[in-house]
């Protein structure tokens, strides 16, 4: 008998104990921008036609896995347990490596050097890259691209021992050999790993590199434009104030506090768009003790180097905008792209917005080709003709190639980039193009050749 009510007893402070989450859901609210994701928003009964939502019981049971009371306590206790105890991650984003080091999950192909862009793909990035290059240098503008290195790509050191790459190059490796002789790529990770620095130059517990390796990279791009560099007034001094955002994916219900550095420097410039935070799709900077415009497309790696940029230029925008604007520079505005390494083939998605140059007259010998397969697509867009679209795979050979495009009289170069947000109906192939033509050109007929790398050119008009 008694130990029947001891089942009892236990049965119902376990049901009761599991309960509890429910019945305080509708008291609690967890903090869901620490997970960096969007969390299931609570299911209406109705479609947006008005008709019965038979995917309710679905969507609130999503809706409730993300959203019951003590939810990131749990999440936090069962991160610390199986990092402490098995040395593994809670979260398939976070990768917990030695001493304390967490690594994002979306870096590992790079490391491990798998499943790694195709050689094509990586000759199309660095021709489109050339494009802009050339570009630039007719607008009498100076450009540099960059890839921000990925945190264990610098410090692999501190990956799990399990993790063990193949001998294969990775997309940067191999992107970096493409663009070596020319003058507008910095080699960013090999100037990190050169550098002796007395500190880490990337957080433990967060993604991006710290303010001191931001600094490091901002005076080795200023290196490279000819300009002086931001002062650090009294020199740098720590603090534990950088909440990690691996660390908050990881452990979301703990102030995980990372060492950041900082140092006494009084910046002088000033915001001149409307400030929200260093996330902002569009920042617009003016510092009239300096001098000189600066264009700076960027991505989470630009927040920290931002302040040290916008110090050391009259004016300058810092925009996270994509396609990258580059309509409008003029004589001698600086121009820098900064990727994060594990996006590089975000470069293969669309084409920069700016006016084709004009090239010579195509003095080869090119043969017609089959273009009953292409897909060729013509729009008026900021104030430009644009036209794009996908090439049959016939009129390429090799590994390289160029897209020109002939239209009134007048040749033009492509970027070899499939336009994935306007080509949505169609699978992505690595023969698509596109470019911007001055606002009215006449594209009822137009002629596309594609010069392949061993000397084949094809050619078909549209």
């Amino acid at each position: 008998m008694k130990k029947n009510n001891f089942y009892r007893i236990y049965t119902a402070v376990f049901i009761g104990i599991c309960l509890v989450p429910a019945v305080m859901t509708p008291f609690m609210k967890g903090d869901a921008s620490k997970e960096k994701r969007q969390l299931a928003e609570f299911p209406s009964v109705k479609t947006e036609e008005g008709k019965l939502n038979f995917e309710f019981f679905d969507e609130f049971e999503s809706y409730f896995s993300e959203h019951f009371a003590f939810r990131q306590q749990l999440v936090t206790a069962d991160g610390r347990l199986k990092s402490a105890l098995a040395k593994t991650s809670a979260d398939n984003d976070v990768i917990v490596g030695k001493d304390g080091w967490l690594y994002y999950g979306e870096t590992i192909n790079d490391f491990l050097r798998i499943d790694t862009l195709s050689e094509t793909e990586i000759n199309n990035i660095a021709n489109n890259l050339r494009i802009i290059g050339d570009y630039c240098s007719v607008k009498n503008a100076d450009f540099i691209f960059f890839a921000a290195p990925n945190k264990n790509t610098v410090y692999p050191e501190n990956m799990p021992y399990n993790y063990v790459p193949s001998d294969n190059e990775s997309n940067l490796e191999r992107l970096t050999a493409k663009l070596s002789g020319t003058n507008f790529y910095f080699d960013m990770k090999s100037a990190l790993l050169g550098l002796e620095s007395p500190t880490a130059l990337y957080h433990k517990t967060d993604t991006h590199w710290n303010n001191f390796g931001a600094y490091a990279a901002h005076t080795m791009l200023m290196n490279k434009l000819d300009k002086g560099s931001c002062g650090t007034g009294n020199g740098w001094y720590i603090e534990y104030d950088r909440l990690g955002d691996l660390a908050a994916m990881l452990y979301p219900a703990e102030e995980a506090k990372d060492m950041q550095l900082h140092n006494d420097y009084e910046f002088r410039y000033e915001y001149t768009s409307r400030f929200r935070g260093l996330d902002d799709i569009s920042i617009t900077t003016s510092n009239p003790d300096s001098e000189g415009n600066l264009l700076m497309y960027r991505d989470s790696y630009g927040e920290a180097i931002l302040p040290y940029m916008a110090e050391m230029f009259e004016t300058a925008e810092f925009s996270r905008a994509v396609p990258y604007n580059l309509k409008n520079i003029s004589d001698g505005d600086s121009v820098i792209i900064e990727l994060v390494e594990r996006n590089l083939g975000n470069l293969l998605k669309s084409a920069p917005v700016m006016e084709a140059v004009p090239l010579g007259i195509l003095d080869i010998s090119a043969e017609m080709g089959d273009s009953t397969n292409a897909v060729i697509k013509t729009a008026e867009s900021n104030g430009m003709t644009h036209i794009y679209g996908i090439l049959p795979e016939s009129f390429f050979e090799e590994e390289s190639h160029r897209i020109l495009v002939e239209a009134e009289g007048t040749l033009y170069e492509a970027f070899i980039c499939f336009e994935d947000s306007l080509l949505d109906e169609y699978e992505y192939t690595p023969c698509g193009f596109s470019l911007y033509l001055p606002q009215g050109t006449n594209t009822d007929n137009i002629r596309i050749t594609v010069l392949n790398e061993n000397g084949r050119a094809v050619y078909a008009d549209f």
